[in-house]
């Protein structure tokens, strides 16, 4: 309970906010070192299964979509999207900063005070979850858990003395529980010098350095104790940083007196994170980690079907319509990568049917029998739920029924959980005919409609004669790529006209009405119109089937501002969709406080009375820097329609930070607007989820995995800063997993209500299972409510830590020549043996590198023979056995025996003649010379220029010194090539003539806030005012100076001064800036002032542990 109060003081006393989890230093953190480590390892990955299956990898930029194209078969027809693959990015750093935020006072999340084993455990714990996670396909699961997982594991390498101690590689014991922490530094043993300044080098005693003795920083928030001699974390928030010995170690940013280290501690935590990440890959398979971070040619087809006794028409239309989707996107970049049906019946429902394979789908959807159900009500809802939690998040789900939701009560919880996943509910909708209606009180299919508008669906009204023609509209958004350009809705209706942008990247624009008496005129940007009874007209076709309305524009339809104008007293809808890899992801953030402050997603509603603000990122056809973002508003979906602009943040990476500071009142959707500098047309996008505030707020953390007939107690905290009073809780979770609630809390405002609901899964739940868990508070009238949406793993308890174990027994290589090039056709055997000792037995044998051939004998076998023969051009072997729990063993041999790497000397370098002034470089040039040779090795095959604009040329590769002369322009400043030998060896030349590395210097002068008053909301019309000053010392100058945070005026005197003199004056409303200065060789220097002031910490009840909110032991490591 602990960690979770001071989560939740953290929201109330907030420091000065930045983008949580990116760094405001010149120096890496943990989203960068994770986004690097991940993108490292799922391009290699991608590499590996091009080249398995004989296809060529080529990543034609740095973008996602760039990336998963190169990933997905390049020759496969279609636009494919990179949003999910984003959003899985997304996930994982998401859960990386929270450990900040909602374990700030645990020592083992972080590796402070010497907690190694503690640290350990959580890691091992989380990968345990992460590989159980895998096996069940439960992707997003563990995605979480994997982000939790790496922010411990980076952190030992910031916070212990790892790198002082002259370490370079990572620690394996920390992923390998089979191996002991070993040389652990007691409590009794002092670790380090004392520090005055706070500023020292080094202040590891000489004798811990020599036995090598590991010891990490000790973190006191509210007290300054630590044992005597002991190390301290250091920095503001640190008590203990004050008592001899003072100082710290903390290597979280870079500063003038730990560059080394903070350097070091990052290069090792980046190999310990994709060393992390390579057990989960062997473990998991190719495949299974790349889906788990989101690389997939398309959204999941996922159906949920009422299997009762008048459904057979309608089980045959979505029975052809599966059929449809399989023959027709079949080898296209449309082609699902997954299929998910969920039956119900009155009054079962489920399971849910996950396959990856299409004729087990049409083998399942196949075997559906209508049965049952005499009376109308079914449990329509229990099995949309299912799927809500089952399907992958931004999903598209297609509900076929003819009767209404018996369990209507799961409709806030279904909306809950629509909210949640940003999934979009579409509803088939057919008139029963001779059913029994029975008594279900106010329950109609308006609440269909009502969860369908929520989503961004439609609710289809159709006759089971007319539902084949209905189901075209699954066709259209079975695709990667689907965007939403526009979606509204009237009711009452009324004339109205609706305009909306179509860019140059769109194709397959459809627009869809919702109604059952209506008019129309479609306008395109030239004049040109088509009214509603012209079927095939100049700007599209029009098709219609019960009340439906689908217009599909032509191929080449015009692009710019159309517009629709409607006419209508009946409730309607309005959705325009088109197909673009132009997109972007979003979520609601609220901000926490800390000495490393941010912002963190919210599960439920934003909070009412506060400004709404946004994470969101843009995906670009050629990346982020292909778009320029012009609006983000919030918008009214059901009218009259209110708009509501924000101000916008760059971040970097194509993510900005949203603030909206009105937001409008009742359901609103996000809105973007900007320009695709690949065409230069302008485009406009839209979520499909609404949105709307509440004054409730719910606080929970998913802070461990449950285990298999253990009870399970989550704490949560419920706020109002409405009226107080009796509030209902409930409590679900989608598989029915026993749970204990309080029936009600009594809420006083301002003040958060404590209580706890406990799971239980049984004893028979098979581990990597999760369960996800929403709880809801609803005020006594019901007029406002809130709600969270936790994910848990369920993992069995394991105590096999030992990966199998392989012994080489032969190799026959004897055939094999030393010259490579005559290679063919002789072959090489190796023969090996595998073992899982005691453990839970060997489940899969992999060939990981090598184009030969692996047989073994049963696997069930205590002792299993494996075989692997290949040609002697195929020099290296290795396979990997994984256990049952994913403990992954490994096997290699190589018959290489040049292991050499070409060896590279530069000559000589003539670059006297580049200008200092980089910005003079044109049309001077620089030559250098360098050899190269391979010594006693097999030869250079290859000498490739990997760095560098330049022109390379070299002598004769079969000569045995190779010389290599490059010539460029003084402009481009670098050069690298790489010489690989014929049997793989590669050997690298660089240089760089580069002299200017230092970034421009900031020092605030003077800061002037004091007319601004404590109370936020009476900020205006005070100012503010900053004054720092920017220098490059004997660097090559100034180049730019650019606001990055605030919304006030920047200036700065000439940028060809000295000493250049930054005012900055903003409105006391605006509490934070940031700008940044660029010399002329791009090195970025940063000036950050806050003059956000600390609330205070609330008023707590005495019963509950006191947590001091502005001084905390979590630590971003501000790499």
């Amino acid at each position: 309970m602990t960690y979770m109060l001071g989560a939740f003081l953290l929201t109330l006393v907030l420091s000065g906010p930045t983008w949580g989890f990116l760094s405001r230093s010149n120096g890496p953190d943990h989203v960068s070192i994770s986004r690097m480590s991940l993108i490292q390892k799922v391009t290699e990955t991608c590499r590996a299964v091009a080249e398995a299956t004989g296809q060529d990898f080529k990543i034609t930029g740095s973008s996602p979509v760039e990336l998963v194209q190169a990933c997905l078969d390049p020759t496969a027809t279609g636009d494919v999207s990179g949003a999910k693959f984003k959003s899985a990015l997304q996930e994982i750093y998401t859960q990386n900063g929270l450990v900040d935020r909602d374990f700030v006072n645990s020592a083992p999340h972080h590796f402070n005070s010497e907690a190694f084993l503690e640290g350990r455990g959580l890691i091992i714990e989380g990968l345990v979850a992460i590989k159980a996670n895998i096996r069940k396909e439960n992707f997003q699961a563990a995605r979480e858990t994997l982000g939790r997982v790496l922010h411990t594991l980076q952190d030992f390498y910031s916070h212990s003395n790892w790198v002082e101690l002259g370490y370079t590689e990572p620690y394996i014991n920390l992923i390998r529980p089979d191996l002991p922490l070993e040389n652990l530094a007691d409590v009794g043993t002092a670790t380090c010098n004392d520090c005055a300044s706070g500023k020292c080098p080094n202040s590891i005693l000489p004798n811990i350095l020599k036995e090598k003795k590991l010891t990490s920083g000790y973190m006191g928030i509210l007290s300054a104790d630590k044992p005597k001699g002991k190390c301290s974390h250091g920095g503001a928030g640190d008590l203990t940083s004050t008592a001899e010995p003072r100082g710290g170690i903390s290597k979280d940013e870079r500063r003038a007196d730990n560059v080394a280290f903070h350097n070091a501690a990052v290069n090792v935590a980046t190999a310990a994170s994709l060393q992390l990440l390579e057990d989960i890959r062997l473990a998991a398979g190719d495949n299974n980690f790349l889906r788990m971070m989101g690389i997939a040619r398309s959204s999941v087809v996922c159906f949920v079907i009422d299997t009762t006794g008048s459904m057979s028409d309608d089980i045959e239309a979505a029975r052809e319509a599966v059929y449809e989707i399989i023959d027709s996107k079949k080898g296209t970049q449309d082609e699902p990568s997954e299929y998910i049906l969920v039956p119900f019946n009155d009054p079962g429902f489920g399971p849910m049917i996950r396959t990856r394979d299409p004729e087990k789908m049409k083998s399942e959807i196949n075997n559906l029998r209508a049965s049952g159900g005499d009376d109308i009500p079914e449990m329509c809802l229990s099995g949309l739920m299912v799927a809500l939690t089952g399907a992958p998040d931004s999903s598209n789900i297609y509900v076929f029924t003819d009767a209404v939701a018996k369990d209507i009560y799961l409709k806030d919880t279904v909306m809950a959980l629509i909210s949640s996943t940003k999934s979009t509910v579409s509803f088939f909708i057919t008139n029963p005919v001779g059913r029994r209606r029975r008594s279900v009180g106010d329950n109609s299919f308006e609440d269909y409609k009502d969860l369908a508008l929520a989503s961004g669906g439609q609710a289809i009204e159709v006759s089971k004669s007319q539902l084949p023609q209905a189901t075209d509209i699954i066709l259209d958004t079975s695709t990667s790529a689907l965007v939403t350009v526009l979606q509204r809705a009237r009711n009452p209706g009324k004339q109205e006209t609706f305009p909306f942008v179509l860019d140059e990247s769109q194709k397959n624009i459809t627009i869809y009405i919702t109604a059952q008496s209506i008019t129309f005129t479609l306008t395109n940007p030239a004049g040109v119109t088509q009214n509603h009874n012209e079927v095939s007209g100049k700007l599209g076709s029009i098709n219609t089937v019960g009340n439906l309305w689908r217009i599909r524009l032509h191929a080449d339809s015009m692009k710019g501002t159309w517009q629709i104008n409607i006419i209508s007293n009946q409730p309607y809808t309005l959705k325009v969709t088109g197909q673009s890899t132009i997109t972007f992801i979003y979520d609601f953030v609220e901000r926490f406080g800390g000495p490393h402050p941010g912002y963190a997603v919210l599960s439920g509603h934003p909070q009412a009375g506060q400004p709404a603000i946004l994470m969101l990122s843009v995906i670009g056809r050629k990346g982020p820097s292909s778009v320029t973002i012009g609006d983000v508003s919030l918008v009214t979906v059901s009218g009259p329609e209110t708009v509501r602009n924000s101000t916008i943040t760059d971040m970097g990476n194509g993510d900005v930070l949203v603030t909206v500071d009105a937001v409008p009142e009742g359901e609103f959707v996000v809105c973007l607007k900007g320009t695709d500098k690949v065409s230069g047309s302008d485009f406009q996008r839209q979520s499909t989820t609404q949105m709307s505030v509440s004054k409730v707020n719910i606080k929970a953390v998913a802070d461990k995995s449950m285990e298999p007939g253990k009870t399970f107690t989550l704490p949560f905290s419920v706020m109002t800063q409405g009226s107080g009073g009796q509030y209902s809780i409930s409590a679900r979770n989608d598989k029915n997993f026993p749970m204990s609630k309080p029936p009600s809390l009594t809420l006083i405002t301002g003040q958060y209500a404590n209580s706890s609901v406990t799971i239980t899964p049984p004893a028979a739940t098979a581990s990597g299972n999760d369960v996800t868990v929403t709880l809801e508070a609803k005020s006594s009238s019901g007029a406002d409510s809130n709600y969270i949406v936790l994910r848990f793993s369920v993992v069995t308890k394991i105590t096999d830590f030992v990966p199998p174990l392989c012994e080489v027994v032969s190799v026959m290589a004897d055939d094999c020549p030393r010259d490579v090039s005559q290679c063919d056709p002789f072959k090489w055997k190796l023969t090996a043996t595998l073992s899982d000792g005691n453990g839970t037995g060997v489940e899969s044998v992999s060939l990981r590198q090598g184009s030969g051939n692996l047989t073994t004998t049963l696997l069930s076998d205590p002792i299993i023979q494996a075989n692997y023969t290949a040609s002697c051009c195929s020099q290296i072997v290795e396979f990997v056995a994984v256990d049952t729990v994913g403990n992954v063993g490994k096997c290699y041999h190589s018959i290489i025996t040049d292991f050499v790497p070409p060896l590279c000397e530069v000559v000589s370098v003539m670059a006297d003649d580049c200008p200092r002034d980089v910005s003079q470089c044109d049309p001077f040039k620089w030559k250098l010379t360098a050899t190269l040779s391979d010594g006693n090795g097999t030869g250079v095959e290859s000498v490739s220029l990997r760095q560098g604009s330049g022109n390379l040329t070299t002598t004769l590769l079969s000569d045995p010194i190779i010389q290599a002369n490059y010539t460029a322009s003084c402009c481009s400043q670098i050069v690298e090539f790489v010489a690989v030998d014929t049997v793989g060896n590669v050997g690298k030349c660089y240089h760089s003539i580069v002299t200017d590395f230092v970034p421009p210097l900031c020092e605030v002068v003077s800061v002037m806030a004091d007319d601004c008053p404590r109370d936020v909301s009476q900020c205006e019309p005070f100012k503010w005012k900053l004054t720092a000053t920017l220098s490059d010392g004997n660097g090559t100058g100034v180049a730019s100076v650019s606001l990055r945070q605030g919304s006030g005026n920047l200036t700065t005197t000439l940028l060809s001064d000295p000493i250049i003199q930054a005012n900055y004056t903003a409105s006391c409303c605006s509490q934070i800036v940031e700008f940044v200065a660029v010399d002329k060789f791009e090195n970025v220097g940063k000036c950050y002032h806050s003059i956000v002031r600390s609330a205070g910490p609330p008023t707590l009840p005495a019963s509950l542990p006191l947590c001091l909110c502005f001084l905390v032991s979590a630590f971003v490591l501000r790499f």
